[in-house]
């Protein structure tokens, strides 16, 4: 029985992949506002190391490739999406300061006090807000930086239907400011905190991915999983256009103590 359940598991994480593997993003965000983040970091060097981790098929890792200067990893649980990672790196001619590897964000292959830079856009959720920074808090240098992105809730009370859809998705999502109490007692001091504008759900995640379903439902015709993916990121953008005013990502970027 297990091998059987492990055969599905492994297919939804296929599917998923090959669903994500055809957008830019795999979650919500943009150039502008990797940019505005990366513009709060002021100890860049050529020999600085930065790890981006989460990184998905790495759209936010060449813009920051492209903009600052140093060693970059992007890391990911999925090869799939290393491998998309690695090929864009050699069309963008990169492949000198960025390598993909495939790992996970709670199981680190970075020296201890090692890095200048983590950078995680839409990530830390898998392993938990207060578990992430914490964690990650040992691979920084003294005044290193964190710089990520985090669903969190705009207002102290929302209602019940999207309290639910996200509370089911990320149990420990919460407001901007217990956001940047947990940040501060994980060993950071606050550099900078600001939510990500409508267009980086709309336009750069809904619209994409929207474009791609019927050819992706039509290619897996009577999978009732690849329905089952496309109805949620459906739902998703319903529920966005709903309740948007009342949650969304924001980036948070701390400086280590």
């Amino acid at each position: 029985m297990s091998n059987e359940n492990k055969t599905i598991h492994e297919f939804d994480f296929n599917l998923i992949c090959e669903y994500f593997s055809n957008v830019e993003r795999q979650g919500p965000g943009s150039p502008e506002a990797t940019l505005k983040a990366l513009s709060f970091i002021d100890n860049l060097a050529d020999n600085s190391r930065i790890a981006d981790l989460g990184c998905g098929t790495g759209g936010q890792t060449m813009i920051l490739a492209e903009n600052a200067p140093g060693q970059i990893t992007g890391l990911d649980l999925f090869p799939e999406f290393i491998n998309i990672f690695s090929r864009n790196t050699k069309q963008s001619d990169l492949s000198d300061r960025v390598k993909g590897v495939v790992g996970s964000m709670d199981d680190l292959p970075f020296g201890k006090e090692s890095l200048d830079l983590i950078w995680s856009e839409g990530a830390i959720a898998n392993i938990g807000f207060k578990k992430g920074l914490n964690y990650w808090n040992g691979f920084l240098k003294k005044d290193g930086y964190v710089a990520l992105t985090y669903e969190s809730w705009f207002t102290d009370d929302r209602p019940a239907e999207i309290e639910k859809f996200w509370l089911d998705a990320v149990p420990e999502m919460n407001t901007i400011s217990h956001n940047i109490s947990v940040l501060q007692k994980a060993g950071y001091r606050l550099v900078a905190a600001f939510t990500l504008p409508e267009t980086c759900w709309t336009e750069h995640y809904f619209s994409p991915c929207s474009k791609i379903q019927d050819e992706f439902l039509k290619k897996h015709t009577g999978s009732k999983t690849a329905e089952e993916l496309i109805a949620g990121q459906r739902h998703e953008k319903v529920l966005y256009d709903k309740y948007k005013e009342f949650y969304g990502y924001v980036f948070y970027i701390g400086k280590k103590i």
